[in-house]
């Protein structure tokens, strides 16, 4: 992992940490402050790990430097990147939001109207980045931030094609197999279509508040990416349209070439599903006043003149939009409207009274005027695409407006946005309006000034019940891990601000939360004597417990093993060690009498170790090669290893020479070593 960073701490001497944000894969995020611009950051620090790698290293920078150049609505800002404290960083927008991933896990599945409009922002960012060589490789809602305002933000383009070579050593390709292609599953060369399959993936997941493909481990889900076809969203939410679920289908085709060409035709069929919807529900659709019933008399035009055409559904393979002509009979004059009545073949009419002729030629005229009245009254006006605007200033949002043909109405609110940018606007970015339809600006007034509340006092609570107090007070929480020598683990060591001083209500509150001690190198002390081995643990700071004894025919006191092992625990932690210990006391047998090799072999199995002194004697030939005496003598309880001398008869027949005991002093059992033997 990187090093902890505290709050406060300036990184390169530009950012100051104002809190850790998360984890991830490859790096540790925290808020800052950019102490040149005065702005807030998001700062990503490399875990230890990758900043020692130097081809790794080098691609960070490639892609960052990639990343840092697509600069769009849709995609998180990246701002600098440097080198600090032995690792490496970048600097990046700063997005209070939330990822998909928590939206999709907390609210989905989502309606189809707002599932194609976070779908097709994030289609926005791949296509600008797809139209400057960048692919993204891992898009997933994890990578996707909304803003309070709605506003889809893609992250870590660039920087994901830099880690992809690392994802099995950080253990979130379980995360990232869920959007994989089936090109990438495979291994080969990934392209811009790639990026659409995983987009399709999610727009699936935001339908329905499932993936498509699951099992229990990566390569299980990698070979249903490659074999198996999804089910349709409508499967899991009947109510999802035949179309949309064609647009979903398509977007996950095996093969790339089936797939949407790029993302402007896939924007273009989400557009097309976004009008057919909102013409279903007739929020797009004109009222008209019911029109009576005609006499088969009235006369329409040809169906030549006509050029309304009904648009069918999504084709799945081809992604065509089928039509279909206007209904016409032709046996009659024209386009059959609502309430026509139909004469049968060959019926006549009555003679009628020439006024009635008259008066019926007169309705047919204000019949056909109101009709060609309704028709233009309510053909449609050219529609333009509302412009996204939140964050713009007030005259620029209004001259962007102006320049497609849409009319600012403005009011004001207090709001986090700078004062007199846009905060929010009506109708939503991306609907499609007539010229000269009203668009709502919110123009913001700044932030308001909030109620003071006091800051609740939770040092040496546990983090969770602190963040329920600070969060019952109105607070935000941010936290900070620090290891600690005193305070418990998951225990708050302090708040900043301090408990009892005020602060605004939705203020943030920087809570430091007790780690424990910190973890440290345990020493290697097996072999050592044990007082060696306790004065170096203790010098560590580390516990030792009274030692486990095992016997050994290693020195008594020796340490034979530890726990834990020598790697890293925490400082304070206890040692347990195993020390060697002696074998216990044996008894010396009777050995007299008993050859020499017969004595030797049971010293031997009792652990003691034999000696043998040969006495010369030329009498008593039947005790030749006998024990006649030892030392220890019978019965005496020795350590293992112990010497036990037995003095040996070896008979010599007599000679002039020999004396009268029938013993040589030369080879006679005498000295120190012989005493007491019997």
């Amino acid at each position: 992992m990187t090093l902890q960073v505290a709050a406060g701490t300036l990184i390169d001497e530009r950012y100051r940490v104002i809190s850790r944000v998360g984890s991830g894969g490859m790096a540790e995020v925290y808020c800052a402050e950019d102490s040149q611009l005065g702005r807030r950051v998001a700062v990503k620090l490399l875990h230890e790990r990758f900043a020692q790698d130097e081809e790794f290293v080098e691609r960070f920078r490639r892609e960052a430097s990639s990343a840092a150049s697509l600069s769009h609505a849709n995609i998180v800002s990246v701002y600098d990147r440097g080198e600090w404290g032995g690792t490496y960083y970048i600097a990046m927008e700063y997005l209070d939001g939330r990822t998909l991933d928590s939206i999709v896990r907390e609210e989905a599945p989502l309606t189809p109207e707002r599932a194609i409009e976070i779908t097709e922002q994030v289609l926005r960012a791949a296509r600008f980045a797809h139209r400057r060589g960048v692919v993204h490789r891992d898009l997933k809602p994890h990578n996707v931030i909304i803003d309070e305002e709605g506003r889809v933000k893609v992250t870590d383009f660039g920087i994901a094609r830099a880690g992809a070579s690392e994802i099995t050593q950080t253990g979130s390709i379980m995360g990232t197999a869920r959007y994989l292609s089936p090109e990438q599953a495979q291994g080969h060369a990934v392209s811009p279509r790639s990026d659409l399959y995983a987009i399709g993936i999610m727009l699936y997941e935001l339908l329905t508040g499932t993936v498509p493909f699951e099992g229990d481990s990566v390569v299980a889900i990698a070979l249903r990416h490659l074999s198996e076809p999804p089910r349709p969203p409508s499967s899991f939410v009947p109510t999802i349209s035949a179309s949309l679920d064609a647009i979903v289908m398509r977007a996950l085709e095996k093969s790339p070439e089936r797939r949407f060409a790029d993302a402007d035709e896939f924007l273009t069929a989400l557009e097309h599903e976004r009008e057919r919807l909102r013409a279903a529900d007739g929020s797009h659709t004109a009222a008209l006043a019911p029109i009576p019933a005609v006499m088969p008399t009235t006369v329409y035009q040809h169906p030549a003149t006509y050029t309304t055409q009904a648009i069918g559904p999504l084709g799945p393979a081809t992604g065509a939009y089928g039509t279909a002509p206007a209904y016409w009979d032709p046996n009659t004059t024209g386009i059959i409207p609502p309430g026509a009545i139909m004469l049968p073949p060959g019926a006549r009419r009555s003679a009628v009274w020439p006024w009635a002729v008259l008066g019926a030629l007169v309705a047919a005229g204000v019949i056909a005027a109101l009709i060609f009245a309704l028709v233009h009254k309510h053909t449609p006006a050219a529609k333009v695409n509302v412009p996204y605007l939140v964050g713009e200033s007030k005259a620029s949002a209004q001259a962007v407006l102006q320049g497609v043909g849409l009319t600012p109405s403005y009011q004001f609110a207090s709001s986090k946005r700078l004062k007199g940018t846009v905060a929010r606007q009506t109708p939503s970015p991306g609907t499609h309006d007539p010229k000269g339809s009203i668009i709502t600006l919110t123009i913001s007034t700044g932030p308001a000034t909030p109620a003071s509340r006091q800051v609740p006092g939770v040092v040496n609570l546990g983090a969770t019940a602190a963040r329920q107090q600070l969060n019952g007070a109105g607070f935000k929480v941010t936290t900070v891990k620090e290891t600690s020598l005193t305070v418990p683990k998951n225990t708050v060591i302090s708040t900043s601000p301090t408990g009892g001083a005020t602060g605004p209500h939705g203020s943030f509150v920087v809570m430091t939360v007790s780690t424990g001690p910190p973890a440290v190198v345990v020493p290697d002390v097996v072999d050592e004597s044990f007082g060696d081995a306790k004065l170096l643990l203790q010098q560590d700071k580390f516990v030792v417990a009274p030692p486990t004894k095992m016997i050994s025919s290693s020195t008594p006191g020796t340490v034979l093993a530890q726990l834990p092992a020598s790697g890293k625990a925490p400082q304070g932690s206890t040692v347990t060690l195993t020390i060697a210990k002696a074998p216990p006391n044996v008894a010396v047998p009777y050995l007299r009498g008993q050859t020499e090799a017969a004595a030797s072999v049971q010293l031997t199995k009792l652990g003691l170790v034999p000696s043998a002194v040969i006495e010369q004697r030329s009498t008593n030939q039947q005790y030749n090669n006998e024990v006649l005496s030892q030392y220890p003598t019978q019965g005496t309880s020795v350590a293992p290893g112990t010497t036990v001398i037995i003095r040996v008869e070896n008979y010599v027949p007599a000679g002039p020479s020999t004396g009268p005991t029938g013993a040589t002093g030369a080879g006679g059992f005498s000295g120190g070593s012989g005493t007491g033997a019997t």
